[in-house]
């Protein structure tokens, strides 16, 4: 045990090491990775044109050749038209010189507000402290007839001015961006012309018993990002055309260059508005008159990007991408923390490839658990969390949800019977005392009663009558709890489910066995419904079921232990001590036998008479 806890740690150590050699990595040696990603990206866009003019039979080398200076040519078009627009509204800002002379002595001119007299006041109490801090000339030469910078005394002040940089300088800083532009084309190029060998080398390196994983995990990686760029080019075309249409209304020159710019710039997530909204701004307060609609045009990009950045995109991208909403925040710091303005284009994409490789790779299933969009856990244990931590308000909404989904008798299947079978394991390994288990069964026991009100309500609404007991019922069931009170309540999800038109349920308490026998004489049921949760006394069951055998042989036993984790089979024979018999481990399925019986197999006159009822 000590052995296989030490490997354990060992590897999560080494799994540690190697996260934080890889992002030391990527950070040292982002002038290779940064290109290399970019062209990733790219090849995800233009793949599907260089395929379709392969099918046009045109070689790929020139296929990929002309698609690359296609797109190239494409965003130099759209970068010259930009330009060009606006170097027009630069020629154009003379014209309005005067509106803007007159808000620049407004921002110099002192006024009468309080922000303006309290301006004053700090500029004032700064010049009296710079007097009495800062000896004048004047006044030293006069004092003692030294010079500033003769003496300790009288010290002379020496002020530091940088040189302006050097035409090198300028053009060394230029080198990095044009050197990862010309990366990304060259290896743009290389990914669209060998991308088939890329992949089999990938294949190669995994392992060739992992092809079929890696193969899904390319194709789920390439299906999301597909579907992050599609939507994301679907917001920010609807980003775009709410800015021309408010600009266009308040009467803004070139509206539709700047609603484009915005839908452009958006693709730099959370920054790229800063850009998108300074040019309009300014050409605003150029253009009108006071400052209501600059105002407007600033309260308008501030309320999109608090609307798309914090609430759309966030889950839109989650629901389609597989990453929760927290994830592609984090994600877009972390990249933007490492790369820069860079990464933060590429934050989503790459944080995507990381879920994938998450799901298909179990080494990395942490990666899905901290950043995919599934439930950290299951429903079931968090039902059974709330209820530990005595909440019982947060239990029902894990409850409601899970009705919301799924019809109740799967709810019950999948939320509260599991979430009671781990009760009843933590009460015998003495972690829950006996107060938290009485909490556990009232709770449960309230929970169960309400969904089948409503339940039995929802029907009698849909029938448009009310729900009475039918008098003739093809099938009388009674569900009988094994051994305690927890198994009580498996009865009563039985009991509430099973009772309709053709069939008459009801439960009893858990009672001792001659109780339970004196119980089925008194109501004469045509089925005997055996319901525990594991662990469950398997003797008590096999004592239930041969008393109630010896007594009424012709009454039907079905035995139901919900969610038995072992050989049900094996179970159903200690019960019964007959290999033909048969044992129920779900909820639902035994109801749908029970159904089914009701339907196609009632219960024959012979056995009617053994019970005391009537024949008919």
């Amino acid at each position: 045990m000590n052995g296989t806890a030490g490997t354990r740690i060992l590897s999560r150590l080494w799994l540690l090491i190697a996260l934080v050699v890889s992002i030391a990595v990527l950070y040292l040696a982002k002038v290779l990775f940064l290109p290399l990603a970019f062209a990733v990206l790219f090849a995800f866009l233009l793949a599907p044109l260089v395929a379709r003019l392969e099918r046009l039979r045109l070689p790929r080398t020139l296929a990929a050749v002309v698609v690359i200076l296609a797109f190239a040519a494409l965003l130099s078009c759209a970068g010259w038209i930009f330009f060009s627009q606006l170097v027009a509204i630069a020629n154009d800002l003379p014209t309005y010189r005067g509106n803007i002379a007159q808000k620049m002595d407004a921002f110099h001119t002192p006024g009468n507000s309080a922000y303006s007299r309290a301006m004053q006041e700090v500029e004032r109490l700064g010049d009296e402290l710079g007097i009495a801090n800062t000896p004048s000339p004047h006044i030293n030469s006069q004092s003692d007839g030294k010079p500033l910078g003769t003496s300790p005394e009288h010290p002379l002040q020496v002020k530091e001015v940088s040189r302006p940089p050097a035409r090198l300088d300028e053009l060394g800083g230029a080198l990095e961006p044009l050197a990862t532009a010309l990366l990304s084309v060259v290896f743009t190029f290389f990914v669209l012309l060998q991308r088939e060998d890329l992949r089999n080398r990938v294949i190669r390196l995994t392992g060739e018993r992992n092809v079929s994983t890696i193969t899904q995990a390319m194709r789920d990686a390439s299906a999301r990002i597909s579907r992050y760029f599609s939507l994301q080019l679907l917001v920010n075309a609807i980003y775009g055309t709410i800015v021309t249409a408010v600009l266009y209304a308040l009467g803004l020159p070139h509206s539709l260059l700047f609603g484009t710019l915005a839908g452009i710039l958006r693709f730099v997530p959370y920054i790229g508005w800063m850009g998108a909204a300074a040019v309009p701004t300014v050409l605003s307060l150029a253009i009108f008159h006071g400052w209501q609609k600059s105002l407007i045009i600033v309260g308008t990009f501030l309320l999109l990007e608090i609307v798309t950045g914090n609430y759309v995109e966030p889950h839109i991208y989650g629901k389609h991408t597989g990453l929760s909403s927290i994830a592609i925040l984090v994600a877009a710091a972390f990249w933007t923390l490492l790369w820069g303005p860079i990464g933060l284009v590429l934050s989503v994409p790459l944080t995507v490839c990381l879920v994938v490789i998450g799901r298909h790779v179990p080494a990395m299933e942490f990666l899905t658990v901290m950043l995919g969009d599934k439930p950290a856990i299951p429903q079931w244990t968090c039902f059974y969390q709330r209820l530990l931590a005595r909440d019982a308000r947060e239990a029902a909404e894990v409850l409601e949800s899970a009705v919301r989904d799924r019809p109740l008798e799967e709810v019950y299947d999948s939320v509260l019977i599991p979430a009671l079978v781990k009760s009843e394991e933590d009460r015998q390994d003495s972690d829950l005392d006996e107060s938290a288990i009485r909490y556990i069964r009232h709770r449960s026991r309230e929970f169960i009663e309400e969904l089948g009100f409503r339940e039995n309500r929802g029907e009698a609404a849909q029938d448009h009558e009310p729900l009475t007991p039918n008098a003739s019922p093809a099938l009388k069931v009674m569900c009988v709890p094994v051994r305690d009170e927890t198994d009580e309540l498996a009865a009563m999800m039985a009991e509430q489910m099973l009772g309709s038109a053709n069939v008459y349920a009801c439960s009893i308490p858990a009672r001792r066995i001659d109780e339970i026998l004196a119980e089925i004489n008194a109501e004469k049921p045509d089925m005997v419904l055996l319901c525990a949760l594991p662990p469950f006394g398997l003797a008590r069951a096999h004592r239930i079921y041969r008393n109630v055998r010896a007594r009424y042989p012709k009454v039907r036993i079905v035995i139901g232990i919900w969610s038995y984790p072992d050989d049900s089979a094996e179970a159903a024979k200690k019960i019964s001590g007959s290999d033909d018999a048969r044992m129920w481990t779900r909820l639902t399925e035994a109801l749908a036998e029970i159904r089914s019986l009701a339907g196609q197999d009632p219960v024959t006159e012979p056995a009617a008479e053994e019970l005391g009822r009537p024949a008919a």
